[in-house]
């Protein structure tokens, strides 16, 4: 058995009514349903946030590559380009 989760209903007349509110709220994660004489219609749902941008160099100091990559894989390199 899963979990049922109630998602607001809003008719539509209200919606257009609302909107502006009703759009800020999506925005903030709070999704709902629009309904047109008590038939659901649409669902309202936040757009994806936006990938947080990554911090370069955030490892430096952590840890020591030891390898002579050009002469550790030379033969490998070689192989991968023949």
């Amino acid at each position: 058995m899963g979990i049922t989760i109630r998602v607001p209903t809003v008719n539509i007349h209200e919606a257009k009514t609302h909107l502006s509110r009703l759009v800020e709220q999506a925005a903030q994660g709070r999704e709902f349903v629009i309904d047109k004489a008590g038939k659901p219609m649409v669902r309202v749902v936040p757009l994806e946030a936006p990938p947080a941008l990554r911090t370069l160099g955030c490892l430096t100091g952590q840890g020591v590559v030891r390898a002579k990559l050009k002469q550790d894989f030379a033969a490998d390199i070689d192989f991968m380009f023949r």
